[in-house]
């Protein structure tokens, strides 16, 4: 019930709200990205929903026009030299994800969910299904997320999400939701192309 029904609902009303509120900042961003690096506001990519169907998610960009497209950070050879001035403050507060609510208040996404994977990021989408964790909606953020984000590898990822998919309940959800909270104001787990830095760092 919960899965089907209730989480789509609370899904609909907290981004409707979302947007209506947040959007005097939405322009203000917009336009601040425009006058640091002309081009588009937004940034558009090929992302692997629930059951491996594909729709495109949206963010602001916050890496210069010449950044190679559908790519992942971590494997851009120095990811820094393309983050834009303004980029790398929305980056800090993540609200380079914020278009996200839209994803969300049109069904795409989820509030909460492990985060969508690119079309090409075979090896993620491939441990996820080791642990059914691809028959989920993705999310804005998840288990994952607030359990080391870009310092984990792949597979402390996927498993992760796994965990998320068969523990999926409004508590679980919840602790998803305030423990991002805490994790935004600290930055908790982001590195700049960092996936995996966690064992990177260990080894050290």
């Amino acid at each position: 019930m919960y899965q089907k029904f209730v989480k789509r609902l609370i899904d609909i009303i907290l981004s409707g709200m979302a947007l209506l509120v947040l959007a005097p900042l939405i322009f203000i961003i917009i336009i601040a990205i425009k006058i640091d690096d002309p081009g588009t506001a937004f940034f558009s990519q090929k992302r692997v929903g629930k059951d491996k169907t594909y729709f495109t998610m949206h963010k602001f960009r916050s890496m210069k026009m010449s950044t190679p497209h559908d790519v992942a950070t971590h494997l851009l050879e120095n990811p820094e030299q393309y983050i834009t001035r303004v980029g790398r403050l929305l980056r800090k507060a993540s609200l380079d994800e914020l278009p996200q609510v839209w994803d969300i208040f049109t069904g795409k996404m989820s509030i909460v969910g492990p985060r969508p994977a690119l079309w090409n990021q075979f090896d993620l989408v491939e441990e996820r299904d080791k642990y059914g964790a691809n028959s989920v909606k993705p999310g804005l953020t998840g288990w994952a997320q607030i359990n080391g984000r870009d310092t984990l590898k792949i597979p402390e990822k996927a498993k992760f999400d796994g965990e998320y998919a068969q523990n999926l309940s409004f508590a679980f959800d919840l602790k998803c939701f305030f423990r991002t909270i805490g994790s935004v104001f600290t930055r908790s787990g982001v590195v700049e192309g960092g996936t995996g830095e966690m064992g990177k760092r260990t080894k050290q």
